[in-house]
């Protein structure tokens, strides 16, 4: 009830002090009669208010409780902007819950929503886990740990293949976050590429590929954290863990990547740009602003300082869960670690990781103490981004449970679409990958998304995970081929190569992978064996790429 008062007491005297001020700015009457009925409105609007305890609102579970997320979601594919549309979408959530009265508005979104998802544990341990991921990668690119690694591969590379296949390693490696893959698998295999002619529009693709598609398969990640994040449940963490094997897409632009490499197979644009390597010319383009200048690099760094503190946060993030899962107090690894609580042991392990890393850096003078704590305001700038989609993306959510759109939309399902279950884990990823093209980004996609999959779901847990698998997939699909995606645009600035032609070369690539995921979808959706779909989908790869073989030898 104090802020209740303190919302209350605020507008009355905003109201009061712009009517005084009328005679220095307000002059217009229309514009002082418009202050005073705005103030009327607040005043008749407080005596409104109930008690959120004992309230329900007049439209709870009912279709109007699916509305505000698909404000968020039309608003998104209008705006192509994630972070308008799911505010709007909030607030959409508050008028319904409120019966559009202006004070219950306002404290619902505060305290019901934002405040309270701030406010909850769980979520508290995810963003430290966030803020402090970004102090570890701002550490890891200051200390030079990219240049000595990019000279020490230099040396060892020696064929045209082998630098394609080293440069899917490293971004296969480096999955704690995919602004940190792409940057660096760039700066670091930019020089072993150019000096085996692999085009720029090739390793942006690489880049591109092992970034977002390793990420979210990946447990110890920024993206695990946030999906976890956005699937309610104490058990987040296990839905995660449990639909990596189901996430089509992810898997296969994976197995794709290697075998174009391997078969030396290449088709649509990207074959011009790769024969044009060959002889000589990396860009084909005329566009070559991008390579004017190189960022300064520390020259004391030394391969240890990129490979030690991505194995410490692994180790430590590790070593987090199982403790929160109960390990050492007798569990088993594998009982503790599905019980465990992501958001302590990634808080806890991130924490203890980069006390280690500040100290590895100190000691050793890569970096002076000084530096380091300069790293960490730079690494929560970093995720700030992140940040307010998990914010808005949690709110959204707690608007539309405040609505009942869970048992709304779980009884709808449970009676009319049960013929039509088998088929929705196919639409969620084409829904998805409209969503996340359109939008240019994955985690809003997840924060939309995701919460209606698990309400309809909700009564089985298998079709729940594969449909959250779909849902992850097509996020990352649609991101993959969106050209105002943030992980395209840096996988571009990465290789340094111009963002039309990455785009242009890489979408028959991901389009190729997108449709054999959405058959994958459809095989597991009626079967539900994973042992079918999956290796179906691998021989539809391999099928494919043998078939642009052959062609290019008739050719």
């Amino acid at each position: 009830m104090y802020l209740q008062e303190l919302i209350r007491g605020f507008f009355i005297c905003t109201t009061r002090i712009f009517y005084k001020m009328g005679a220095f700015f307000m002059r217009n009457r229309f514009l002082r009669a418009a202050s005073i009925l705005g103030g009327a409105f607040l005043m008749l609007s407080t005596g409104a208010f109930a008690e959120e305890a004992a309230y329900q609102p007049a439209l709870y579970s009912t279709f109007w409780s699916l509305v505000p997320p698909i404000v968020a979601i039309v608003l998104a594919l209008i705006t192509k902007e994630v972070y308008s549309s799911l505010f709007i979408g909030i607030v959409v959530g508050g008028l319904f819950y409120s019966g559009f009265q202006f004070e219950t508005t306002m404290t619902h979104i505060l305290q019901g929503g934002l405040v309270k998802v701030l406010a909850d544990s769980y979520n508290v341990g995810i963003l430290i886990f966030l803020v402090i991921l970004g102090g570890m990668v701002c550490l890891m690119n200051a200390a030079g740990g990219s240049r000595a690694f990019g000279q020490w591969a230099s040396k060892r590379i020696k064929s045209r293949v082998g630098a394609q296949l080293a440069t899917i390693l490293l971004g296969v490696l480096i999955f704690v976050d995919d602004y940190f893959n792409c940057l660096t698998v760039g700066s670091v295999m930019r020089p072993v590429t150019d000096k085996h002619n692999v085009s720029r529009a090739k390793l942006a693709y690489i880049i591109d590929s092992t970034a977002a598609p390793v990420c979210i398969i990946a447990p110890i990640s920024s993206w695990a954290a946030a999906v976890t994040g956005f699937v309610p449940g104490e058990d987040g963490f296990s839905v995660f863990i449990n639909a990596i094997p189901y996430n089509f897409y992810a898997l296969l632009t994976i197995t794709m990547l290697v075998l174009l490499v391997v078969l030396g197979v290449d088709y649509g644009p990207m074959k011009k740009h790769e024969e044009n390597a060959v002889n000589g010319d990396l860009f084909t383009t005329a566009d070559r602003s991008f390579v004017n200048e190189e960022a300064q690099v520390n020259t004391k760094g030394s391969v240890y300082d990129l490979v030690i503190p991505v194995v410490l946060l692994i180790i430590c993030c590790v070593t987090g869960m199982i403790y929160s899962g109960g390990f050492f107090s007798g569990s088993s690894f594998v009982e503790s670690f599905s019980n465990s609580d992501a958001s302590v042991g990634l808080a806890l392990g991130s924490i203890f990781a980069l006390i280690i890393t500040i100290a590895f850096y100190s000691v050793r003078k890569v970096l002076s103490f000084t530096t380091c704590m300069n790293c960490i305001p730079e690494g929560f700038k970093a995720m700030v981004p992140a940040i307010i989609i998990l914010t808005f993306a949690w709110t959204l959510k707690a608007m539309t449970d405040s609505l009942g759109a869970a048992p709304y939309v779980a009884g709808m399902m449970q009676s009319s679409a049960a013929g039509l279950m088998n088929m929705l884990p196919a639409i969620i990823f084409v829904v998805g990958c409209g969503l996340a093209f359109a939008t240019g980004t994955s985690w809003g996609t997840f924060g939309i998304l995701i919460p209606i999959v698990v309400a309809v779901f909700e009564s089985d847990p298998e079709m729940m995970i594969i449909a959250i698998s779909a849902c992850m997939a097509g996020a990352v699909c649609g991101d993959h081929c969106s050209p105002i995606s943030d992980t395209t645009i840096m996988a571009s600035a990465g290789a340094q190569s111009n963002h039309v032609n990455h785009v242009y070369t890489q979408l028959p690539y991901a389009l190729t992978v997108a449709g054999i995921s959405f058959v994958s979808y459809i095989i597991v959706g009626y079967t539900r064996s994973l042992l079918l779909a999956l290796p179906a989908g691998i021989v539809m790869v391999f099928a494919v790429l043998f078939f642009f073989k052959m062609k290019n030898k008739n050719n």
